[in-house]
């Protein structure tokens, strides 16, 4: 079963990360063969690709900012398997994009080998 607390979890986990402008860190909480969606549409596949995408963003556009997800629910789909929905708040120091952006995520969550994992993360900016 994927509880809120499994969501939340996760969703530290990322955020330490984002935080710690640590793209590899950032990559570990997804699965080898996950896809992220960013808030631009476009599709990143894989761990090694998410995580080079973000070292990408935290070391240009978004050095310095800091991210805070909030789970908004979850729901379990099968065993093994759930969705949950992140919240997130983005401060942006400096630079073309300086200031706080709001976001929904929707991401799917699946227990693997090392716990549960990302396997799915779709991004969508709110306003």
């Amino acid at each position: 079963m994927i509880t809120f607390e499994t969501a939340r979890s996760l969703a530290a986990r990322l955020e330490e990360a984002w935080n710690a402008g640590d793209g590899a860190a950032f990559g570990e909480a997804f699965t080898a063969d996950a896809d992220f969606v960013t808030v631009r549409g476009e599709l990143h596949q894989g761990r090694e690709a998410i995580a080079r995408g973000h070292q990408g963003i935290f070391d240009s556009i978004y050095a310095g900012s800091r991210v805070e997800y909030t789970v908004v629910d979850t729901r379990t789909v099968r065993d093994g398997v759930g969705i949950a929905h992140l919240s997130a708040v983005l401060k942006v120091p400096a630079g073309p994009l300086a200031g706080d952006h709001r976001a929904l995520a929707t991401v799917v969550i699946v227990s693997g080998e090392n716990g549960p994992e990302l396997t799915a993360f779709h991004n969508t900016l709110i306003g």
